[in-house]
């Protein structure tokens, strides 16, 4: 009897107290760090379809990011400062790929219209920008050729688009940074060029956490010279758990500066779901970083998938933007995760620390934050859930009173209204159910955005056709996806228009170069039969027309043609065959086709049938363009399922 007595009194004590009750206690004088905002990174190619969405439903997408109180509402945009190389999903034209160019820097790629359509939607958002990598001319990403190419993007931002940048990632995206370069170069550069009032945000870095404090404690110029410090993952990255012990946690040092502390790049993952590394992980994320780190503005990579299937990091971000040829667009959970913050809360609202914690101090799973607007008294708690909890929210003197409002989310419905709540003796009492977000709020004005049916999928247009005819010179064309190098249209030399590779030498990478050479894709990774043909104008190197893509660091089937009339048919890095054409003219306007049925791969050029070979290697994917660094042309371009001549 006394041992089951002593087993029943060890259960109870181990069982959770399912009548216990948390009681969060909102003051005013409570002290707390200023909120920055929710924001995030436009980067990596990761955007590239949504620029040529029908307008409609294009115009509906950049609602549900960037519209306050209606979706996502994201506070904080920085994107990429193109440089013609692969930075993640692909590669990003440069505003200056030459240092000619300099001196009329050109607004090409789809950040700055983004950065437009999201101030156009949100005039108080924050724009903020950072390099992956740089054009070759530039020589040292800490030179004062750096620095004037970092202020090119800014002055084309305000010449063509009427923006004001508010920060500049001083730093090479994860590289690190050079506070003598910011010093010495940047800083000087961005005020003799009118760009005084723009902050800067380093080191921008995945490595060396917090470190940059030791630096900004030995040097005071330093120090007043970033305006605040940013970095990656500062909760680890695999396996992507709540709970998992990174050992990058803010420093004491860190904390204690007064400077504000950024997670600059977090959780690239997929919002489409709920649970596991989902929107509830999102949730759970940003309550935990301010709570144990004081980190007040937290950046997502990336805002919204934008990006072909067959591309690396497919299904990441917020939402899904990635079918340009029908308008498809699909609002994930994600979003609703986000808006449980943005939609409660502005910059320049105030945590109040002491309402921020854990419901279980052995797990961030169930968490809740507090914020205040110090002007008007409103207040909002953010409330993260892992098991059934009972809340009490007691509001003290100096924070408004009156009617409180709940919004919930869950993995069956997110960002519903609930029923109001009435104040008793100063405080609301509320039960929460599992795995849920919860909002309770003195404010009002927040809306589940929707805008009607979306446009239904369909696949890609097939056959495919490009004359470039319809576009004016300097355009990147719908439907490519450039992975490396830079391919915008450009005045054929016998008139019409046709697309040239524009990049002339390889730049300074981001990490290592995985890429084999420019390439720009297009199509659908379940193609399998079909021939891709062009017409082409060499001016050096080679270039090569494929299919069936399989690697971005190897291609797939390759047809390729060199300047002095040497052909190669390849599988990736592999010769399958080779020859030479006599009597080449390379000044001459040459007609390539590549067929591809089954295992049968045939190659044509100007019509003539060179070699057939029977291969397996890859029998599906994308159809792609490529070409060595050369301002080599491509005209004419078609796509389309496979039939013998």
């Amino acid at each position: 009897m006394k041992k089951y007595i002593f087993c029943l009194i060890a259960m109870l004590l181990i069982m959770p107290n399912i009548n216990a009750q948390t009681t969060i206690s909102l003051n005013a004088n409570d002290k707390g760090r200023v909120f920055e905002g929710i924001g995030a990174v436009s980067a990596g190619a990761s955007s590239r379809n949504l620029i040529d969405y029908p307008e409609k439903e294009r115009s509906e997408v950049l609602d549900f990011l960037f519209k306050p109180k209606f979706g996502a509402g994201f506070q904080h945009l920085k994107v990429e400062i193109g440089s013609g190389e692969n930075s993640t999903c692909g590669s990003e034209p440069s505003h200056a790929i030459t240092r000619e160019e300099l001196l009329d820097p050109k607004p090409r790629g789809y950040e700055f219209w983004l950065m437009a359509e999201a101030r156009k939607r949100n005039p108080e958002i924050i724009l903020d920008c950072l390099p992956w990598a740089y054009p070759s001319w530039v020589g040292n990403r800490f030179s004062q050729e750096s620095a004037d190419w970092f202020v090119a993007f800014l002055e084309v931002a305000r010449k063509h688009y009427g923006l004001e940048m508010n920060w500049v990632s001083a730093a090479q995206n994860e590289m690190g940074t050079n506070l003598n370069w910011i010093a010495k170069y940047l800083r000087p550069t961005l005020d003799a060029h009118g760009f005084s009032k723009v902050k800067l945000q380093a080191p921008d870095d995945d490595s060396a956490y917090w470190q940059v404090f030791d630096e900004l404690e030995k040097n005071p110029e330093f120090n007043h010279l970033i305006n605040a410090v940013g970095y990656h993952y500062v909760d680890g990255r695999e396996p992507w758990e709540i709970d998992q012990k990174a050992g990058r946690d803010a420093t004491a040092k860190a904390k204690q500066s007064g400077k504000p502390l950024w997670a600059s790049e977090e959780w690239s993952q997929s919002g489409e779901e709920w649970g596991g590394k989902g929107a509830l992980y999102l949730a759970r994320l940003m309550n935990k970083v301010y709570t144990r780190d004081r980190i007040t503005k937290y950046e997502i990579w990336c805002p919204f998938d934008g990006i072909y299937n067959q591309i690396p990091w497919p299904n990441t971000g917020a939402m899904q933007a990635d079918s340009l040829w029908d308008g498809h667009y699909a609002v994930w959970p994600a979003v609703w995760a986000v808006a449980h913050t943005t939609q409660f809360a502005e910059p320049g609202w105030i945590y109040m620390d002491a309402a921020c914690g854990q419901f279980d101090p052995v797990t961030w799973r169930g968490s809740h934050v507090a914020m205040r607007n110090p002007k008007t008294g409103d207040w909002s708690v953010i409330m993260v859930t892992d098991e059934k909890q009972k809340v009490k929210i007691a509001i003290g003197e100096g924070l408004k009173t009156g009617t409180v409002y709940v919004w919930k989310s869950t993995e069956k419905d997110q960002f519903i209204n609930q029923k109001t709540l009435k104040l008793k003796n100063g405080s609301v009492e509320i039960e929460l159910e599992p795995d849920a977000i919860y909002t309770l709020t003195s404010t009002t004005g927040q809306v589940k955005g929707s805008h009607g049916v979306v446009p239904e999928s369909k696949p890609f247009p097939f056959p495919y056709t490009e004359d470039f005819e319809s576009y004016s010179s300097g355009e990147t064309p719908r439907y490519f996806s450039d992975q490396k190098g830079t391919f915008e249209t450009c005045q054929s030399p016998e008139g019409g228009m046709c697309l040239k590779q524009i990049v002339p030498e390889q730049g300074i990478l981001w990490y290592n170069n995985w890429l084999l050479k420019p390439h720009t894709l297009l199509g659908d990774l379940n193609w399998e039969d079909y021939a891709i043909e062009s017409d082409v104008l060499l001016a050096g190197g080679d270039v090569e027309i494929g299919g069936r893509y399989a690697e971005r660091s190897k291609l797939g089937v390759r047809w390729i043609l060199t300047s002095d009339g040497r052909w190669q048919l390849n599988w990736q890095y592999t010769t399958l065959a080779s020859g030479q054409i006599e009597e080449f003219k390379p000044s001459d306007w040459h007609h390539l086709r590549l067929e591809m049925k089954g295992d049968q791969i045939t190659g044509f050029v100007d019509g003539k049938k060179l070699t057939t070979i029977s291969d397996k290697s890859g029998l599906k994917g994308m159809a792609f363009i490529a070409s060595t660094y050369n301002q080599n042309l491509f005209d004419n371009i078609r796509v389309e399922p496979f039939s013998p001549e």
